[in-house]
């Protein structure tokens, strides 16, 4: 079996990181969405939050599930038995982070291959952080992320536009 591990700290999840999962999907027999825990970033949502959101909008998206992990992600995806790490390129300013990553990731597990994606065009300049700003100032966030993640960022914020 084809195993990929999609690493983020989805805060929240948005319309590209679904993009990429989809398209993920129809390369590997199972994608693995990994929610990242790190108690050093100031996270929106709590990491079993994230959890609960993604697993209800990836639900019916075959071949996908759903995990958390902390920790080193070569050593996460060696116990998930991944054979790849799907990450997501919207812009040349994402490159070089990217593959210092993936370059350390290798040094680290030569045979758990990084596999870069891009999301399609209209979704290159969104991230969670623009849209967690958007929400916050009360701004309309439906055509950036699923209509139930819209929801919750508007009960975490209580925002009334969102």
């Amino acid at each position: 079996m084809r195993r990929a591990i999609y690493p983020g700290s989805f805060d929240p999840i948005t319309n590209g990181h679904l993009d990429v999962i989809e398209r993920a999907a129809r390369l590997f027999d199972e994608i693995v969405v990994a929610v990242a825990y790190n108690e050093q970033k100031k996270s929106l949502f709590t990491a079993d939050e994230r959890k609960t959101l993604i697993g209800g909008v990836v639900g019916g998206i075959p071949k996908v599930r759903v995990a958390s992990f902390d920790g080193l992600l070569v050593e996460f995806a060696k116990a998930q038995g991944a054979s790849a790490v799907i990450r997501g390129l919207r812009a040349v300013s994402d490159f070089e982070f990217e593959f210092q990553m993936a370059l350390m990731n290798r040094k680290l597990e030569p045979e758990i291959e990084t596999m870069f994606l891009m999301p399609a065009e209209n979704y290159t300049y969104l991230s969670s952080r623009i849209v967690k700003e958007i929400a916050r100032l009360g701004g309309n966030v439906d055509a950036f992320v699923p209509t139930s993640i819209a929801a919750a960022l508007r009960e975490k914020l209580g925002a009334r536009t969102v």
